[in-house]
């Protein structure tokens, strides 16, 4: 797609999920020249954003080098809130302004986290399916259950993070009648219910008996949730991931799902994403895995699109918003 004849050049390097066909890119070609590419390799990132003003990326990784070998580069827009993808450090030292879109799928990825954390508690799609299958109609009784249902009141709800995303969860997490945990690592005000407290990490993982992740990825936290804190968590306990896959170090999840002590897991993203064939978590029954799916809802996306062009229109008027450093 190529946008309008005039104003600076614009170049989208991923914009596939973005927009698969239901959330057009109007908003933000109305700012420049725009050309989008449905996905870009590596390899071909240089060449693409060549002469490029403005580069768009949601996944597509944008390193140093790379920022170094586009001179007329003066804003990277991350079609997205994590911004790991970037170097930030090297956009800073080329006097290139970073932005994200913060805030856009927070209902979306919160929602979502209770339907994974429902999955697991009742296993409806499993269910579902032995209805399909005839085992129902066949069977002799009037009702029947595949694996233990598990209810949330009363239980604790660990969550890693708190920011926007993870003080949804919280509340949604109060309102089904659990206890909440919240490891944060700056302060934050409490919320205006109980029970809450704010706790060290291993503590969260020690008393918790679902735990969600609601942190960026940084150079200091990649692997954070490893065998150690795994063994702290209780027998049957759920982990939920819908943040970014490296936070989890993946071996020792796979280990402590199929010896012990987790339950269950629940992840909307892995460390390499797609993930390749024969990964130890893709076999494993108490693993639920999708496809990085938790911010899709067309809402969310539109929110996402509505933010990028504000992004940028505010960046081409000298006033850039949502910036982010390194």
């Amino acid at each position: 797609m190529t946008g309008q004849d005039q104003g600076p050049l614009m170049v989208v390097l991923d914009g596939h999920v973005l927009n698969p066909g239901d959330n057009p890119w109007d908003a933000v070609a109305a700012l420049g020249r725009l050309t989008v590419h449905e996905r870009t390799a590596p390899g071909e990132v240089r060449a693409r954003a060549a002469g490029a003003r403005v580069v768009m990326t949601n996944k597509t990784p944008l390193r140093a080098a790379d920022i170094e070998a586009l001179p007329d580069l003066r804003l990277i827009a991350v079609l997205a809130t994590g911004y790991d993808v970037v170097d930030v450090r090297a956009a800073a030292a080329r006097g290139v302004t970073v932005c994200n879109v913060p805030g856009y799928g927070t209902p979306a990825v919160a929602q979502f986290v209770f339907a994974l954390v429902l999955e697991c508690c009742h296993r409806v799609g499993d269910h579902a399916a032995s209805v399909r299958a005839g085992r129902w109609a066949a069977g002799p009784d009037w009702c029947y259950w595949l694996t233990p249902q598990m209810e949330l009141a009363g239980r604790t709800m660990g969550v890693v993070g708190y920011g926007g995303i993870g003080a949804r969860v919280a509340e949604l997490a109060h309102a089904f009648g659990m206890n909440v945990l919240v490891h944060a690592p700056r302060p934050k005000p409490a919320p205006g219910w109980e029970p809450f407290a704010f706790v060290e990490l291993e503590e969260l993982f020690t008393r918790s008996d679902v735990i969600s992740l609601h942190c960026p990825l940084t150079a200091d936290n990649a692997g954070f949730v490893n065998a150690a804190l795994l063994e702290r968590m209780r027998p049957g306990a759920i982990l939920v991931n819908t943040a970014r896959g490296a936070l989890v170090d993946e071996a020792a999840l796979a280990r402590a799902l199929a010896h012990g002590p987790l339950g269950a897991a629940a992840l909307d993203v892995m460390g390499v994403e797609p993930p390749a064939a024969g990964h130890p978590l893709l076999g494993l029954d108490n693993c639920i895995l999708t496809p990085h799916m938790a911010w899709a809802s067309l809402e969310a996306r539109q929110r996402l699109m509505a933010q990028v062009a504000e992004n940028i229109r505010a960046f081409l008027a000298g006033s850039p918003v949502n910036v982010v450093g390194g």
